[in-house]
């Protein structure tokens, strides 16, 4: 007991779970995204994987709860830190908060945070807690994705989940103990890719979405 209180008392116990939880949203969003890319092969074959899902309905309900818990996990988590390094730094901070060679991703990480809750309860009001008795999971997201507004507000959100994943990735990495110079370069080169992916990937469905209907 005496070590799992350190996990969430302790900066570097914080970190892990940050790391930890991060990362595993990392690979939810990737899976999230293979799925979505059957949209381009038309309604037929994204209404055949939404379908093939839920086959596995009790599977994915306990999934959706283990990530409702690495959601509430990380955003304790990273609130709790944020606090703290600001009780810790209180009149330094706004000196010092692009020092030390602070990227965009890294001096923005609780404002690009705080953008993507916005965003996932949007998101989850447009295409989950919907009615889905008298349309398609793909007529839901081809109403929602016609709306240009909402399509600028999608894409903005995805550049914004991109930034905030670049940093994330990398750093999740070096708080497990992958902080080596021999593999630091790789897993900085595959944090901007993987970032691309999030951001290329998720940004131009909304836009074939509207350019296609």
């Amino acid at each position: 007991m005496s070590w799992f209180l350190r996990i969430f008392t302790s900066s570097i116990g914080k970190k892990q779970i940050m790391a930890v939880t991060g990362l595993s949203f990392c690979g939810f969003l990737t899976m999230h995204l293979i799925g979505n890319l059957t949209i381009y092969w038309g309604h037929e074959m994204f209404n055949a994987y939404v379908e093939h899902l839920h086959a596995f309905d009790p599977l994915i309900k306990v999934s959706e709860i283990g990530l409702l818990g690495f959601v509430l996990a990380h955003i304790s988590t990273a609130a709790w830190l944020f606090w703290g390094n600001f009780q810790a730094r209180p009149i330094r901070y706004a000196m010092k908060k692009r020092a030390g060679g602070r990227t965009l991703g890294s001096s923005t990480m609780p404002y690009t945070g705080i953008l993507l809750i916005c965003f996932i309860v949007i998101h989850l009001l447009n295409f989950h807690f919907v009615d889905h008795s008298s349309r398609t999971v793909h007529q839901i997201v081809t109403d929602a994705l016609i709306n240009p507004f909402y399509v600028i507000f999608y894409v903005f959100a995805v550049i914004v989940a991109a930034v905030h994943v670049k940093h994330g990735f990398w750093s999740a990495f070096q708080t497990v103990g992958a902080n080596h110079p021999k593999y630091m370069p790789l897993i900085e080169t595959a944090s901007i890719l993987f970032s691309l992916m999030i951001g290329a990937g998720f940004g131009l469905i909304p836009v074939f979405i509207l350019m296609t209907n």
